[in-house]
């Protein structure tokens, strides 16, 4: 017989973020227990609110599935002491099956006799094994924790009912001292407590009490809500979903509403409007057809229609109150220049162990500097370059950003345009920040792209010198998303970028200002940086559709550009399916294996001391392979190597490498030195997987 039970975990008002990913731990971990406790089911449901989380799972069975199984014991020879009796050991083997040594037969393996035992355990019942539900409540684990009352236990808020029923029945446990019962709670101010008599009865009874207790329910609510509401005003409503989501996980019972806002509050540029908005009021914000901002936005409460006006009302002297001072600041920030807050900069500290924004802005334009022209940049496009990497942190001194600080670099290319910058250097006040976050939108313009880069790598060189080097899942100054974003960018743009690169960025700033160095050590933990950023590589172009070890060989070249890296791992996995690619890869990996004994390489291949035709055959099909073999692309790279598989293995049969001669061995791993440095192209042969 199938069985429905029903958890509910009820909770003061969990922060929003939470909700969601807290369900969904709660549903694995309830998963994982039925699983280990042998419960087979159908499905479990996930309900959730601000103030509750609950499971309800279908189909669960009757009790749990039987166990008949033979364990295997000790060796025969093991099992008797010198007496012929029993050995402690199989009393113990068999006290630990939980049978009597009366149960032992013996079966030959491999040659030996073993101690067998054919063991039953029989399913207990669902009621029985749900009592250790317990456990999944207790060791749920969230991003912030907290204490209550005098007790050590810490959940994301404190507990203050639990429901916990087999169909009608209910399965008892207690979390600290509260136990489990019947009786939920109904919406804080237009419910109340309710008993819930069957699992099946769960969310009808909530609603009844104003609680929408499946979160797509409420967000079906909330968008047929907005719908109606834009179709009756001819409004565009702009609904982005993560706000969707946090509002839907801050509400029980939603009731959407619009409000309004005095039209001369548009004369503030539109980022603006939208962060006082959407970030800080959970506002959606609201457009024409032709997406103009209108002095509109639409928020959803939590509760019923009822004295709905007052809501708005209260609402719109909220939002008023931050526009004003929106538009105070934008105004106030306006009487300043671009040089006077830059001045400002030279005050405020970037970190007490790296030195002050100024400072960092002046080693970003030498870095940046190195890197354009490297990168080949116009003259027009390296005096835009120079003049955006030393104003590019003007705005985060202005009021406008210390009152709303997640618009810094937004307001800067606004400020920029209004102080007569043009759109380029404008821009990179913007793009320097992004991507914010590992899958962001990456920025669009070339002086934006570099300054982006040469921000990031200074922030790495600076952090990493001065010892703050992420571990495990501490990155308090989010290095491995800097990291990330030099490599996409670098990718987006196609550029031949490799952190030796941007070492010979750095080591060039601190030749041209030693001073800005004070602080930092340029040379500093420069093979941990060379890791860090290749292990974001890998992150970035692993992809289902190349071979993991395809890529874990291409990367093995961390001296490479990560373009390079990219087109070496697709190269090796196109040709993976190759009829001889084993062959190919076998060849070329002895080849660099041996020449990783050379102690000596000389400076040159001495073809006087060839002692075969062998010998010669490989110089002159190396000397074929390596000309030009920097300037092809990767498919000719690969063919060029491809074509040397015959000759390498016709070698490795008439050659000794390892010869008695010192001069003739030499020789012969300068050749194959040689060879194997053509290899490196891609990468680490030696990581394919070609068994």
């Amino acid at each position: 017989m199938a069985h429905n039970y029903l958890l509910e975990i009820g909770l003061e008002e969990i922060p929003a973020h939470v909700v969601t990913p807290s369900i969904n731990q709660l549903a694995e971990r309830m998963a994982s227990f039925l699983k280990e406790n042998r419960l087979s089911y159908e499905t479990i449901e996930k309900y959730s609110t601000p103030r509750r989380l609950a499971l309800k799972v279908i189909g669960l069975a009757d009790k749990q599935e039987d166990i008949s199984e033979v364990a295997k014991g000790p060796a025969k020879k093991i099992a008797y002491d010198k007496d012929g009796n029993w050995s402690k050991a199989a009393q113990g083997f068999a006290r630990g099956q939980g049978v009597s040594v009366d149960d032992i037969f013996f079966q030959e393996l491999k040659g030996v006799e073993y101690v067998y035992v054919k063991k039953f355990i029989a399913g207990q019942k669902a009621s029985d094994v749900l009592k250790g539900v317990k456990d999944v409540v207790m060791d749920m684990k969230f991003p912030t924790m907290m204490r209550w009352g005098t007790n050590d236990f810490e959940y994301v808020r404190p507990i203050r009912w639990l429901v916990s029923l087999l169909d009608d029945e209910l399965v008892s446990f207690d979390v600290l001292d509260l136990a489990t019962g019947k009786t939920s709670q109904g919406h804080r101010f237009l419910g109340q407590a309710v008993e819930i008599a069957s699992a099946d009865d769960y969310p009808a009874c909530l609603k009844a009490q104003k609680v929408i207790a499946d979160a797509s329910e409420r967000q079906a609510m909330i968008t047929s809500q907005i719908d109606a509401l834009a179709a009756e005003n001819d409004w565009q409503i702009m609904v982005d979903p993560d706000l969707l989501e946090e509002v839907v996980n801050l509400v029980e019972y939603p009731t959407v509403f619009a409000g309004s806002f005095d039209e001369k509050y548009l004369a503030v540029p539109d980022a603006v409007l939208i962060t006082s908005m959407k970030d800080n009021q959970r506002y959606f914000y609201v457009t024409d057809k032709n997406g103009k901002l209108l002095p509109h936005f639409v928020s959803v409460r939590n509760g019923n229609s009822e004295y709905l006006e007052n809501v708005v009302s209260g609402n719109e002297k909220v939002l008023t109150a931050r526009l004003e001072d929106a538009k105070f600041f934008y105004e106030e920030d306006q009487k300043q220049t671009i040089a006077d807050y830059v001045e400002r900069l030279k005050k405020v500290m970037f970190h007490d162990k790296i030195g002050t924004i100024y400072e960092k802005m002046e080693r970003v334009s030498l870095i940046a500097q190195f890197l354009g022209q490297k990168l080949g940049l116009s003259a027009e496009q390296l005096a835009d370059l120079k003049r955006a990497s030393l104003i590019y942190k003007f705005d985060l001194v202005t009021g406008m950003v210390g009152e709303f600080s997640e618009l810094q670099g937004v307001m800067g290319e606004i400020y920029a345009k209004l102080f007569g910058e043009n759109a380029d250097v404008a821009a990179a006040m913007r793009e320097e920040y992004m991507p914010t976050s590992a899958e962001g939108a990456l920025p669009q313009t070339v002086v934006g792209s570099i300054l982006s880069i040469a921000d990031k790598t200074d922030s790495i060189q600076a952090f990493f010198s001065a010892g703050m080097i992420p571990s495990g899942s501490n990155d308090p100054y989010a290095l491995r998303r800097q990291a990330l974003g030099i490599v996409r960018i670098s990718l987006d743009k196609e550029w031949d970028i490799s952190v030796p690169l941007l070492h010979e960025a750095v080591k060039f700033a601190y030749e041209q200002r030693p001073d800005l160095y004070a602080k930092i050590n340029p040379e500093a933990n420069y093979d941990l940086i060379l890791n860090f950023v290749s292990d974001r590589v890998f992150q970035v172009l692993n992809r289902k559709d190349l071979r993991r070890d395809a890529l874990e060989a291409a990367n093995g070249n961390n001296q490479a550009s990560f373009i390079a890296v990219k087109e070496a791992a697709a190269s090796l996995n196109e040709h993976a399916l190759d009829a001889d690619f084993k062959e190919t890869i076998e060849a070329l990996t002895r080849v660099t294996r041996l020449a990783n004994k050379a102690d000596h390489v000389m400076d040159h291949v001495d073809q006087s001391l060839f002692e075969n035709d062998s010998e010669a055959d490989l110089f002159a099909a190396y000397q074929k392979a390596a000309a030009d073999f920097a300037q092809k692309d990767y498919a000719a790279k690969y063919q060029a190597l491809h074509d040397l598989k015959d000759v390498i293995s016709a070698y490795f049969d008439e050659t000794m490498v390892m010869a008695k001669d010192e001069q003739v061995k030499n020789n012969r791993l300068t050749q194959l030195s040689l060879l194997a440095d053509l290899t490196k192209a891609f990468g680490s042969l030696d990581k394919l997987n070609i068994k």
